[in-house]
């Protein structure tokens, strides 16, 4: 596929992605993907995997869910051992190719989903929290391990 510069597109639905579900809020929607193979310059073999899906997260502020927009383009250099990974050029990814030479579009579809995903998922529309809390002093005492001790020191 690669010597014959293949091209495939296509559309998957968000549902059909298990590693992704148990972080979206729900599976609704799909994810429209290119996949091309090719050689660079240096003859490096790659895959330019070009995506786009919005993901139905909870925001962490309000609680509510919201979409997140991915848009995606990401170069893979194809290696067959991780020695190989240090010669891909700046800008590539390595993926490293099975052994049966097999690859599943679906699953570098949902790898570049997943790592798209934010680790605290925050609706751009929500309202910051009042980041100051000011703690009573009992509660102040409560949370000092080394009260105890200083209650000795005043005796």
């Amino acid at each position: 596929m690669v010597a014959t510069r293949r091209q495939f597109e296509g559309r998957v639905a968000l549902s059909a992605l298990p590693r992704l579900q148990g972080s979206l809020a729900d599976t609704e929607g799909e994810c429209s993907f290119t996949l091309e193979f090719g050689q660079d310059a240096l003859q490096v073999p790659f895959i330019e995997l070009a995506l786009e899906a919005g993901l139905s997260l909870v925001c962490q502020r309000s609680l509510e869910r919201f979409v997140f927009p991915v848009k995606a383009v990401q170069r893979l250099g194809l290696i067959r051992d991780e020695a190989q990974e240090a010669a891909l050029p700046p800008g590539y990814e390595p993926l490293l190719v099975p052994e049966d030479g097999i690859l599943r579009p679906l699953d570098l579809v949902e790898d570049e989903l997943v790592l798209a995903l934010p680790v605290v998922p925050v609706s751009p529309d929500s309202e910051p929290v009042d980041r100051t809390w000011s703690a009573s002093e009992e509660e102040q005492q409560a949370a000092s391990p080394f009260a105890a001790l200083a209650a000795l020191k005043k005796k």
